[in-house]
């Protein structure tokens, strides 16, 4: 049997075009993510992320080095979005998500342009299509979802973001999104303070994580290796235990089920204003990671990918680990 992602099922029971209006009131006061800043950005009012009314696309791209269930024998369209609710101080994608003075013009986009791009994805035979950090445009993203889907895309849509989302928001996203794959940046406060600027973010992640979680439920995977619907949780593991990816896997392991597809992720690197911090300053060390491997494999995870910590900085692309 063919599946059918959920967007299309709203789109069908007209279900689609409500959820569509009730994401536009946001735009008048914002309450997309967890901040509340509650401007008017149809007024020109701009809160902590900077964004305005206008969709902003950074960058899109066929996308073959994201995990193997996203891509499978072929590729994942990725469209990455200008700006970002959080102020990581070690992004590797600070100049799309902090930019600094004027975003470039080509950065808007309209909705029509990027149901276009999705259309343009699928009939490069990407298997799944996603949007990287989309919460602060969710609005204006599943619009074009919308149009895209009214002229045919039918394959599985992420929703890629750092786990800094609002129940708010994800509750009016049930149904629309088909893959979760959300970040789990931080267990401790003080340090999401610090480095991200988001005191609150360890029990906003918590909280998020457990509702995508009861939407989608385990990751459902197609006769051919693909993604169809479900979580998938990335932990990067940052160096003197600042991401307390310990905590968090026993959290996944206990709330959630050890048959959660996990990404435990190496790749971590000291750019942006990272060496700034000392303990950020440098990357991993193999003991830290393998320390955090070996709780992986205690507490009973089978599914997900691990990266080897001396070249994943480097090259960024997960290595398979574990058998699906």
């Amino acid at each position: 049997m063919t599946y059918k992602p959920g967007y299309l099922k709203l789109l069908e029971s007209r279900e689609l075009h409500k959820r569509i209006i009730t994401l536009r009131h946001h735009l008048e006061k914002c309450r997309l993510c967890p901040r509340m800043c509650e401007v008017n950005r149809i007024a020109g009012e701009r809160g902590f992320c900077g964004a305005g009314v206008t969709l902003e696309v950074a960058s899109s791209c066929v996308h073959r080095g994201e995990e193997p269930v996203l891509t499978g024998k072929s590729s994942v369209g990725n469209i990455f979005i200008g700006r970002c609710n959080l102020r990581c101080v070690f992004c590797q994608n600070h100049t799309i998500s902090q930019p600094e003075g004027s975003v470039q013009s080509s950065w808007g986009k309209s909705s029509e342009e990027v149901a276009e791009m999705l259309l343009d994805f699928q009939e490069r035979e990407c298997n799944t299509v996603g949007f990287v950090s989309p919460t602060h445009f969710a609005p204006q993203i599943f619009e074009a979802v919308a149009l895209a889907a009214e002229k045919g895309l039918r394959i599985p849509l992420i929703y890629n973001s750092s786990g800094y989302d609002s129940l708010e928001l994800l509750k009016t996203l049930e149904g629309l999104v088909d893959i979760y794959l959300p970040d789990f940046k931080y267990w401790n406060a003080d340090y999401a303070e610090k480095y991200s600027a988001a005191i609150n973010y360890p029990a906003t992640a918590r909280k998020a994580i457990l509702e995508m979680h009861r939407q989608v439920g385990r990751l459902r995977i197609d006769s051919d290796g693909v993604a169809l619907r479900g979580l998938i949780i990335r932990l990067l593991v940052l160096p003197n235990g600042l991401s307390g990816s310990e905590k968090a896997l026993r959290f996944i392991a206990e709330r959630i089920g050890k048959n959660t597809f996990v990404s435990l992720m190496s790749q971590y690197n000291p750019v942006h204003h990272a060496k700034e911090y000392p303990l950020l300053s440098r990357t991993l060390e193999p003991e830290e990671y393998s320390e955090i491997e070996n709780t992986l494999l205690s507490l009973g995870f089978e599914y997900g990918w691990t990266q080897d910590p001396v070249t994943s900085p480097n090259n960024y692309l997960p290595g398979i680990d574990f058998k699906l």
